[in-house]
């Protein structure tokens, strides 16, 4: 019964949230500024002049994904037709009593919403919906919505990992083009593989936190689907943006032999590290986060998988406009356009374009689900259950089994990642079994 009730809610939020990204047209490359949401204008009820919005960030424009949600919010903005005065910003806000202080700044000088967009600040975030509660609060990429209760606290994310397997295909197909003209054969290139004869690719992770494990896993899966001895090893940087670190960390992973570089930190450093050693002489290739990262690394950047925030933005401020009351959870991929690719870079496989496309459709109707339990394993075992929600905040989920159907239903009982598995053929900061 509760899987129906779920699903009808999340059935109800679908609905209406495609009203809107289906009013978008033209081929996406990921890109806000490319192709931003439009909006039915007869969806809206109420008057968009009428309502203050604040936001408080953790980075800034120079921020990649800082940068994504300041491009969401300004084009749903001017979908819905708020000005840009209407608008209220705090950048570079800490996780911390900082965070708090934003926030009840925005609170009095009117905001009828308001939007943080760091797990850190989930928390302030609530506090602060406790004490106004004519005032909605909506904490990304947080998880404790559904806990607390309050009809004016809520959660939001997207189906990134959807974005992040598709990634993943480009990487694959890449792989087995140099495979196929035996360009990276154990031979040529041993440092490029295991004692096993599996390929190594590598991934900068910020934190080991389940929103990067879902994250580095899907990516996997999707090289996987195309070549499937490739094992991956994680790297932790312990901060979200640190060009420093996440350049050094991809050094190393180059170093170790890995072909491919992907990641979950919001620099450029990991992609502009991989350029710098493909001018070097090595073989590798790059996969990014947020934006494109074809400015910094032009021969090694096949693409990013990037969040669509504008959809999600779009659709949460029309529910204000309106007088409506914004989802607790929400969260939506390929099926509204909420997740992308960004522009293919040049040295992608021939046929890459086509065949992602047939990737994402599959996703979108159904017939492919990132986390079938049939591609991968834990401990050499299938998995049969595995948790979603965490009941006593100890960081470790104990209730609601997100196994069924054959795959892991990754944020279907909440919005947040909550996939924590750690599956075979994954080193999770340490070295190769070499």
């Amino acid at each position: 019964m509760f899987k129906k009730l779920v699903s009808l809610v999340l059935a109800v939020v679908f609905v209406f949230t495609a009203a809107i990204s289906l009013a978008s047209c033209g081929e996406s490359s990921g890109n806000d500024d490319e192709n931003p949401v439009k909006v039915d204008k007869s969806l809206i009820t109420g008057d968009p002049s009428a309502i203050k919005v604040g936001v408080v960030l953790i980075g800034d424009e120079n921020e990649g994904y800082s940068y994504s949600h300041i491009k969401g919010i300004e084009n749903a903005a001017a979908a819905l037709g708020i000005a840009k005065s209407q608008i209220l910003w705090k950048y570079s806000i800490a996780e911390d009593s900082a965070c708090g202080d934003a926030i009840t700044d925005l609170v009095q000088q009117g905001c009828d919403i308001i939007f943080t967009n760091s797990y850190g600040h989930q928390s302030y975030a609530e506090q602060a919906a406790r004490e106004y509660p004519d005032v909605t609060f909506v904490a990304m990429t947080g998880d404790t919505a559904k806990k607390a209760g309050l009809p004016n606290f809520c959660n939001a994310f997207t189906k990134i990992y959807e974005a992040r397997y598709v990634s993943g295909v480009v990487a694959g197909l890449k792989l087995k083009e140099l495979i196929d003209k035996g360009e990276l054969t154990k031979e040529k290139r041993p440092e490029n593989f295991d004692k096993n004869g599996n390929i190594k690719i590598g991934y900068v992770g910020a934190y080991n936190y389940a929103e990067v494990v879902s994250g580095y896993t899907s990516f996997y899966l999707g090289i996987k689907s195309v070549v499937n001895n490739v094992v991956m090893q994680v790297q932790y940087t312990n901060s979200w943006f640190n060009p420093t670190a996440e350049a050094t960390t991809a050094e190393a992973l180059i170093a170790d032999g890995c072909v491919v570089i992907s990641q979950h930190a919001d620099s450029t450093g990991a992609p502009s590290a991989c350029q710098s050693a493909y001018e070097d002489g090595k073989l590798v290739f790059s996969v990014g986060y947020n934006v494109s990262m074809l400015k910094v690394a032009p021969d090694v950047a096949l693409t990013s998988a990037t969040n669509k925030w504008d959809r999600y933005y779009a659709y949460a401020l029309l529910q204000i406009i309106n007088g409506e009351p914004v989802a607790t959870n929400w969260a939506e991929g390929y099926e509204t356009d909420a997740v992308a690719i960004t522009k293919l870079g040049k040295n992608v496989a021939e046929g890459t374009a086509e065949y992602v496309k047939g990737v994402i459709e599959k996703i979108k109707n159904g017939e492919l689900h990132v986390f079938d339990t049939s591609t991968f394993a834990v401990n050499g075992e299938t998995v049969t259950e595995a948790f979603a929600t965490d009941t006593d905040g100890d960081f470790i989920n104990d209730t609601d089994n997100a196994v069924f159907d054959g795959y892991y239903h990754e944020s279907y009982f909440q919005s947040a990642p909550s996939f924590s598995l750690r599956i075979d053929g994954i080193y999770e900061a340490r070295e190769f079994e070499d």
